[in-house]
């Protein structure tokens, strides 16, 4: 066996155990945008680590990937538990994200070219797609992908990176207080405001944006539920 030979037989298990975190950080942050992980229900390292087949310090690994995204807060002896957002959080998240994104419009307009807008196309079509198959989650991680490709394309990475995490946020408020079957939005709302930006069209860009973020926050339902202790067996089984 060659040298190189080995190191890529060394290297295959550690490959094999990423796609397997990956896959185990997938279940788990599916299971809080779809509910069946609820708001503040607790997440015992012991548990997961036994329903998943994996090492304690593997779903630690996870866990604290999760709380990067604030899907899951991590307390001091407490441990992990899926992070409940407030109605006042909430407000902060939408405000933050109308001073942002709509400040990025004029700079993704210049911009953006007719590749950037077909790619856009694509995860609105996607998103609309998910949403007629009851694939709520799915079509919420779109929706937030839209919105990051959006700010990306502004060329200022730093605030594209403080709208993706302002998007994670907004996943999970939206998972939490969302209506089943809807974003909050009209299903054309991303098609017209890539229009608008495609054709230059600036002012009308900002404003849309502005209409469209106001009508997702005003579709929530700001009725919080009490802590639980979930089945994390019944709800990764298979």
């Amino acid at each position: 066996m060659s040298d190189e030979q080995a190191a890529m037989k060394r290297r295959a298990p550690e490959s094999d155990g990423d796609a397997r975190h990956e896959s185990i950080y997938r279940a788990v942050s599916d299971a809080i945008v779809e509910q069946r992980l609820k708001p503040g229900a607790r997440l015992r390292e012991d548990a997961l680590s036994e329903v998943f087949g994996i090492s304690r310090t593997g779903i630690r690994k996870i866990l604290q990937r999760l709380a990067l995204e604030q899907l899951v807060t991590l307390t001091p002896r407490r441990g992990a538990s899926v992070t409940r957002p407030t109605a006042e959080e909430a407000r902060d998240v939408f405000n933050a994200r109308q001073l942002v994104e709509c400040g990025l419009m004029a700079d993704v307009a210049k911009r953006m070219a007719p590749a950037d807008a077909d790619a856009l196309r694509t995860l609105a079509h996607r998103e609309r797609q998910a949403l007629r198959e009851g694939q709520q989650s799915v079509a919420i991680r779109l929706s937030a992908d839209f919105h990051v490709h959006l700010a990306r394309l502004s060329g200022n990475a730093t605030l594209a990176d403080f709208v993706e995490r302002l998007c994670s946020r907004s996943s999970l408020i939206l998972a939490v207080y969302g209506h089943r079957g809807h974003l909050g939005c009209e299903s054309h709302d991303h098609d017209d405001l890539i229009n608008y930006l495609e054709a230059g069209k600036t002012e009308r860009a900002t404003a849309f944006m502005s209409r469209h973020l106001k009508a997702i926050e005003a579709s929530l339902s700001m009725v919080e539920e009490e802590e639980s202790v979930p089945d994390l067996r019944q709800i990764f089984a298979g």
